[in-house]
């Protein structure tokens, strides 16, 4: 990356200080303030590329500095994709930044071999190229503020070219008139306005020859379908795709908001994933009992919800995914055909990798863990705690479960009021070593307190509920080759206390937090 800053010659820049202001230069003033993009002081680079569109801004922004009190410079990127064109190029915009006696910014980069590397198109490649590179001035805060040159042209353009390879509510935005450090003031204004003010300056522009390949989609928008739309169905065409857009964006901003202010409300961090219960997700209206009696209103209500749910599933998948993805409308589609299933235990894997499982009545959305083989697989780390019983309480921490479980040794039956809080008493003088806190396995068995006989651990826990996932960091106490303790159940007959006992182990669950108090 390269800057130039150029020596200031008051003479020359009161040559075009003077001049009185255009009309399309105070509609860019009145635009400019009405959208409070530019302030006194701030460091505005204008992206030029040598083109008209980019070339008329720069001149517009340069007569309206002082009215808008802006201190302007000259950004370009040099893509390298058209050869001796585009350092021609790159010249002949440095030498426009020199003439204005405006500093430039200029960097480059091979956009062929950054496409074939990451294999994206030519274009993408491009525009990711450019935009990090004027994220890269603002963050070292050479700039405030960089200026596109986007015209109302290239907006109702980008509308016609999502429609016709499909698109939703996003896509009809079209151009953002400001995302980031970058912001578009010409999205109002036309191609020909701004050439015919360039000639009226006697300023000349670089052609891009690539732009009348009408072998590629956009030109051949550009240069047969947009004049088709003008000349034979709608003179105003360009106006109207325009205020579509806007529309667009304006209820697409107003959707993801409630989509946002909904995962806020109803999703919850579990330590593994994020978790949201189904009804929250589908959207059941928050005065159903009033409108129950209202089949239609119910009907209408679940099927505009829709709206909603699928950006808030698209926001969830991408708070929680750990690499590049991005979701389509069939992803979305499938995630909704799980959550509306009356069957639980199931997941999917999502771009990103990402995995959504079905637990009863709730959904988990959380990285999936990569195997060695680069496969997905969705199971949680395996645990094992060696317990130490020579304190009269010992904490074992579960990151897995965001809880510690305490093992508290009483006097039995003395304090035999410890066990109120749980059923979970074991005769300590039972204990085989080793003692050991960990994951269920398959292959577990006890026969809790209770129960006539041995069963396996994983029927036991399937009667309580657990899924396959939550199974997977079930914590039990194994005590040599058997299970003392599982959560959630009696303990095995053959560790329980009874009257016999005088020693006794008391389990309960504590908030991690709480065990750093103690």
């Amino acid at each position: 990356m390269t800057k130039k800053a150029l020596a200031h010659n008051p003479a020359k820049a009161n040559q075009h200080a003077d001049r009185p202001f255009g009309q399309l230069a105070l509609r860019l003033f009145h635009h400019l303030r009405d959208s409070h993009w530019a302030f006194p002081g701030q460091r505005v680079g204008v992206a030029v590329s040598g083109g008209a569109d980019s070339v008329a801004l720069l001149l517009i922004l340069f007569e309206l500095k002082e009215k808008l009190g802006i201190v302007p410079s000259v950004v370009h990127f040099n893509h390298k994709l058209r050869g001796r064109a585009s350092d021609a190029d790159e010249k002949f915009v440095a030498k426009l930044a020199e003439r204005l006696e405006l500093p430039f910014f200029s960097d480059r980069e091979d956009i062929s071999g950054k496409s074939k590397r990451e294999r994206i198109n030519l274009e993408d490649a491009a525009r990711r190229a450019r935009y990090a590179f004027f994220e890269r001035l603002a963050a070292d805060r050479q700039l405030d503020k960089i200026a596109v040159a986007h015209t109302a042209d290239d907006q109702a353009e980008t509308v016609i070219s999502h429609i016709l390879r499909g698109t939703g509510l996003a896509g009809l935005g079209g151009i953002h008139p400001e995302f980031g450090c970058v912001f578009r003031p010409l999205l109002h204004f036309r191609r020909a306005d701004l050439r015919a003010y360039l000639r009226s300056r006697r300023q000349d522009w670089r052609a891009d020859a690539t732009n009348r390949d009408t072998k590629r989609t956009r030109a051949r928008i550009r240069l047969k379908l947009m004049p088709l739309l003008e000349k034979q169905f709608q003179p105003a065409v360009v106006d109207h795709l325009c205020r579509l857009a806007a529309l667009a964006r304006a209820d697409d901003g107003w959707l993801n908001f409630s989509a946002k202010w909904r995962v806020a409300a109803l999703a919850k961090d579990s330590g593994d994933g994020i978790r949201i219960g189904i009804r929250g997700l589908l959207g059941s209206p928050e005065n159903q009992d009033k409108i129950a009696s209202d089949d239609e209103l119910l009907k209408e209500a679940g099927k505009y919800n829709l709206a909603v749910t699928s950006r808030m599933i698209r926001r969830i998948v991408e708070m929680v995914k750990p690499q590049a993805g991005q979701l389509n409308s069939v992803h979305v589609d499938v995630v909704l055909r799980l959550a509306r299933q009356p069957d639980g235990g199931k997941s999917l894997p999502l771009p990103g990798g990402v995995e959504v499982r079905r637990e009863r009545d709730f959904l988990v959305f959380r990285p999936a863990t990569l195997k060695s083989s680069g496969r997905v697989s969705p199971g949680p780390s395996p645990f094992s705690h060696r317990l130490n019983l020579e304190s009269d309480v010992t904490d074992v921490p579960l990151v897995e479960q965001s809880c510690s479980l305490r093992f508290r040794v009483i006097d039995w039956p003395l304090q035999g009021r410890e066990t109120n809080v749980t059923g979970a008493v074991l005769d300590r003088e039972r204990f085989a070593v080793p003692l050991v806190v960990r994951n269920w396995r398959p292959g577990d068995s006890m026969q809790p307190l209770g129960h006539q006989k041995r069963r396996k651990l994983s029927r036991l826990l399937n009667e309580l509920g657990v899924n396959r996932w939550q199974k997977a960091s079930w914590p039990v106490l194994a005590c040599g080759e058997g299970i003392a303790w599982a959560r959630g159940l009696p303990v095995a007959v053959e560790f329980a206390a009874d009257k016999s006992t005088r020693k006794a182990v008391v389990i309960t669950e504590v908030p991690i937090s709480s065990t750093w108090q103690k």
